[in-house]
């Protein structure tokens, strides 16, 4: 297991990446400081089948009262409706200020169970057991939360730092083929933005990563966890550096709007936008020919989509673009690479953006 801290002060918080931690999430919840007692355990239909129990019983023998709440799996349970029925099962199960949620799933459930914790109450306490490959190198740390609205993706939620996050990278045994791939995006994300090293070693070690050899995705989700760390730490609420780890997101949430939610997975849809990206940044961040080549290679060679759709080209795709989060009176603050390993913003047009790919 390899353990270390995301420093934000009174915000601070533990990180545990290893193997068969779902029967410790008692112990190292007590650890982080969750008061034993009733505690909604927030997972959905898919992971429910495969790990419910047995979190349930590691939490009851930490003293817990686990509380299950199941969602149906998949992005359309980011609403507010689901949002409401997280609501109605923690009154009834009475859960109180002192009380918490465990968020055992995806990025989906992370979100919603995150958010359900920066609401309710004003705020309670949350622990994120991520058990996709996207939640557990990127979307559990960090502290976003929130839900979908029907126009764009991740429009409503707060920032909310969890107590602690346990990665247990014997989940992703079971993880379906396609879903393990797609995380595959954010981890290549990283090195592209910030550690070239990284990314020469995902060229090298794909193959055993494909295998899901255990102890090789230990160290990935562990090394991708503590580059986001050391963004976080620096940048917790993205107002500046944090910023560069939206590459490939402002194309890749606006697909995922505009073709409704569900059509790509996420990570799916952050791949064609990092691979859009690198053809923007090969324009207007310096990027050289060989490197963003290299870069959309990893991408296909892990079996992930580069291609834009034509879809794109349609009026909800470019109305999606002018919702993102980064947008700016007159265009939009998109990250580009300058190298492989270094991430810069630029200001775009979002004419600029749409040309690239309509000339």
């Amino acid at each position: 297991m390899q353990t270390f801290s995301v420093a934000l002060g009174p915000a601070s918080h533990p990180v545990h990446v290893g193997d068969a931690l779902l029967d410790g999430l008692g112990e190292l919840s007590r650890a982080a400081g969750i008061r034993p007692g009733p505690v909604a355990l927030v997972t959905d239909s898919n992971v429910a089948r495969h790990y419910s129990a047995r979190a349930a019983s590691a939490l009851e023998k930490g003293g817990f009262v686990p509380k299950l709440m199941v969602v149906p799996a998949g992005e359309a349970s980011k609403s507010s409706a689901v949002l409401q029925d997280l609501y109605d099962h923690m009154i009834g199960a009475e859960i109180d200020r002192g009380g918490s949620i465990l968020a055992l799933g995806g990025g989906v459930v992370g979100d919603l169970g995150g958010f359900a914790a920066a609401s309710y109450l004003r705020g309670i306490a949350v622990v994120q057991v991520p058990t996709t490959l996207v939640a557990q190198v990127d979307s559990s740390l960090g502290g976003k939360t929130g839900i979908n609205h029907p126009r764009a993706k991740n429009l409503i939620g707060a920032f909310h730092q969890p107590s602690a996050i346990i990665a247990d990278v014997g989940t992703l045994i079971t993880l379906p083929e396609r879903e393990f791939r797609e995380g595959l995006a954010e981890a290549i994300k990283y090195g592209a933005i910030m550690d070239a090293a990284m990314l020469a070693d995902l060229e090298r070690d794909l193959d055993h990563i494909l295998a899901r050899d255990l102890g090789i995705l230990e160290a990935l989700v562990a090394k991708s966890l503590r580059l986001k760390a050391a963004v976080v730490t620096a940048d917790e609420r993205e107002a500046g550096l944090r910023k560069i780890l939206n590459f490939g997101h402002t194309i890749g949430h606006a697909l995922e709007a505009s073709a409704g939610y569900g059509t790509y997975l996420h990570g799916e849809a952050v791949a064609i936008g990092m691979a859009a990206a690198a053809t923007l940044s090969e324009k207007f961040g310096g990027l050289s020919t060989d490197e963003g080549s290299r870069l959309v290679r990893l991408l296909q060679r892990a079996g992930l989509p580069t291609e834009m759709p034509p879809k794109f080209r349609t009026p909800d795709f470019t109305a999606a673009l002018r919702l993102d989060k980064k947008r700016l009176e007159s265009g939009i603050e998109f990250v580009l690479l300058q190298r492989l390993g270094k991430a810069v913003t630029r200001r775009l047009d979002f004419e600029q953006i749409v040309a690239v790919f309509t000339n």
